[in-house]
Parts: C-alpha cells; structure tokens; sequence
C-alpha cells in the first residue's frame, strides 16, 4: 500500500505547473527582458515577488519605499526600468508621491495595486502580458 504524504505537499508542484500552462497557452511571454520597480510592500514577500516576475521573463528590482532606503533612490532607479508598481496599502505617502510624479518625468507607466499581495502583483503582470500578445 502506498503512503501518501502530507496533506497538500504537492500544492506547490500544482501550482507551478498551473504558471507553466499558463503561459504557455498564452504564447511567450512578452514580459521578457524587461525590468519592473516594485516600491513599498512587505520585506518578507520581496523573494516570492521576484519569482513571480522571474515566471513571466521580467527582472523585478526593489525598493522598501523609505523604511530604510533613501526615499530619493527612487529617483535613480526609475530611468532604468519599463513600469512601477506600488501597492496602495503598503507605502508612505511621500514615496507614493515621489513615484508618481518620477514616472511622469520620465514617461514610465504607474500601476497602483490594490494590496501589496503575491496575487496582487501577479494578476497586474498576466494582464499586462495578454495585452501585450494581443498586440
């Protein structure tokens, strides 16, 4: 008789063939090669956060939004990459200002999340990759 292991111990073996399915039913990816700032959320998730990004091909760069780094990195940060995402909850006031008015500068796109949750981010992604393929 076979042991079955621990309740829900191949969940994360699902879950990423669910991400490789994905993709592949949508064609490549047309995230590759491009590079996000993410600025705010939760320390603890930054890891995961980057994984994600690393799924759809993008490199995802960090900032704490002012916790510890100098809140005027942004400012050199923001010409290097394509799009910056801030997760409304998770942020100062004063990063999310500087942000805003960065990506003006510099024409970069601004996509507020609604929460600074893994799927959060993920769901902005997907729908950015299915625009970009239906272009």
């Amino acid at each position: 008789m076979a042991r079955k292991g621990k309740k829900g111990s191949n969940r994360d073996v699902r879950d990423s063939v669910g991400e490789e399915a994905g993709q592949a039913s949508n064609g490549r990816s047309k995230l590759g090669g491009r590079s996000f700032l993410y600025v705010g959320g939760r320390d603890c998730q930054v890891a995961h956060l980057r994984q994600i990004a690393s799924n759809f091909g993008a490199e995802l760069i960090h900032h704490d939004g002012g916790l510890r780094e100098a809140v005027s990195r942004i400012d050199t940060l923001l010409p290097s990459v394509d799009c910056v995402f801030c997760p409304i909850d998770c942020i100062s006031h004063d990063a999310c200002l500087r942000v805003k008015t960065g990506c003006k500068k510099f024409s970069k796109a601004f996509i507020p999340l609604r929460n600074g949750s893994k799927s959060s981010l993920e769901r902005a992604l997907q729908t950015m990759n299915e625009r970009d393929n239906s272009r």
